[in-house]
């Protein structure tokens, strides 16, 4: 089972939930929704996609992965009394079960903390220390560069 949180503390959480796609950091795939951010939008970033299945503005916006990515499951984007939480709580299969420990999951922790690094900034509280790669996320990218 996977369960992946990450939080970071930033004033008025709430007022940057519904901005997830304005916030995603620009050296990443794109996050593309195919209509605002509502329940029953579909979309995704990369490979990885999802459908809204929950959206409560300025609280909270649920994902539930769509087949065929690996993961059975959701990701959630909410304002929380610490902040801004993302958490995904789910089930590898097929591929990402090796795909999540020895990739995705570095991959995704680096986009998440660029993502949270973004929020902070919109909020006016831009990060003491912004999130850094890992030479194990430079590799990564790197050779999926090169893939390409």
């Amino acid at each position: 089972m996977i369960k992946n949180v990450h939080t970071r503390h930033v004033p008025d959480p709430g007022a940057l939930v519904d901005r997830v796609v304005e916030l995603w950091p620009a050296h990443w795939p794109p996050l593309v929704l195919d209509r605002p951010l509502t329940t029953g939008a579909t979309g995704g970033h990369g490979f990885v996609r999802y459908r809204c299945t929950e959206h409560v503005p300025g609280r909270r916006a649920v994902f539930t992965f769509a087949p065929g990515v690996g993961i059975t499951g959701t990701h959630t984007f909410e304002a929380v009394p610490e902040g801004l939480r993302h958490t995904i709580v789910g089930h590898t299969y097929g591929w990402a079960r090796l795909g999540w420990p020895l990739a995705i999951r570095w991959l995704h922790d680096a986009l998440l903390e660029d993502l949270l690094d973004n929020a902070a900034r919109a909020a006016g509280h831009p990060p003491v220390h912004p999130n850094r790669w890992s030479p194990w996320v430079r590799l990564l990218r790197a050779a999926a560069k090169r893939s390409v």
